[in-house]
């Protein structure tokens, strides 16, 4: 029993040198560092919460494209050659796309709002995804009718609502053509899509749209594209004194009249 007992005190501080696992996290942002930060910063926090502290049982590996899609499949492949064992994809369909198309084992979590990952073929069901994507979506395409309701609401006598959108997102294209329109009808609102499919697009639509005089602009807000350019967008706004609403609260700081959609960072 002696021997036993000793052997035992001598094995402790032995097993309490162990090191215990950091596991890596590939972090792939879809624009630059500062407007990932909040998003970023809220993840850190949540994980902190539940005992994964960075430097400490956690690494991150952070990715940013800056705004550049041509630069997700090079970034992604970049944190499955650094061997993480698992992706966050906080941006929209195409860096989950990119992030899939690197990996089929590593274990890829979408942390985004405004597409629906069945319907982009990202997952086999809400209920059983398959593969090796998870995660939360917050289906903000659907809330598109709200948005439209609360903005007339807001202001009565608003009727031709310009939308803006980046037609390389398959989900706002859905959003603008399919999901908006139906919901204008019975608010007797009249929808004018406005592609825009690089930076250079944006002075030519604002002055085309000027000519056009719309009552109000609805801006999805979703891609790489819509995002790095709210400012133009929100300038553009307040020159033409246009009520704008949007589908996050951040563009409300930054000028928007309204928005209606989920806390992305909370999320």
């Amino acid at each position: 029993m002696t021997l036993c007992a000793m052997l035992f005190a001598f094995c402790l501080p032995v097993q309490a040198q162990q090191p215990k696992k950091v596991f890596r996290i590939g972090y792939l942002g879809s624009l630059d560092p500062a407007r990932e930060s909040a998003r970023a910063e809220a993840i850190r926090l949540a994980l902190r919460e539940l005992g994964y502290i960075e430097g400490q049982n956690i690494a991150t590996e952070y990715r940013y494209a800056e705004g550049k899609r041509d630069r997700y499949g090079e970034l992604a492949a970049e944190l499955v050659r650094l061997k993480v064992d698992l992706i966050v994809a906080p941006g929209g369909d195409p860096v989950i796309r990119a992030a899939k198309n690197a990996t089929k084992t590593i274990p890829i979590v979408m942390a985004v709002g405004g597409i629906d990952p069945v319907v982009a073929g990202l997952v086999e069901s809400l209920a059983s995804p398959g593969g090796n994507v998870t995660g939360i979506t917050n289906l903000a395409r659907e809330l598109g009718g709200k948005r439209l309701e609360l903005l007339k609401e807001a202001v009565p006598k608003v009727v031709r609502i310009a939308v803006v959108y980046e037609p390389a997102n398959t989900n706002t294209v859905r959003e603008v053509k399919e999901l908006l329109p139906v919901a204008a009808g019975p608010l007797k609102l009249t929808i004018q899509p406005w592609e825009i499919r690089t930076a250079d697009g944006f002075d030519r639509v604002f002055a085309a749209m000027g000519k056009e005089r719309p009552d109000a602009l609805y801006a999805p807000g979703s891609g790489a594209l819509m995002i790095t350019n709210q400012k133009r967008i929100i300038d553009f706004t307040l020159k033409g004194r246009l009520p704008s609403v949007w589908g996050n609260s951040t563009d409300v700081d930054a000028g928007g009249l309204m928005s209606y959609g989920a806390d992305l960072a909370d999320s």
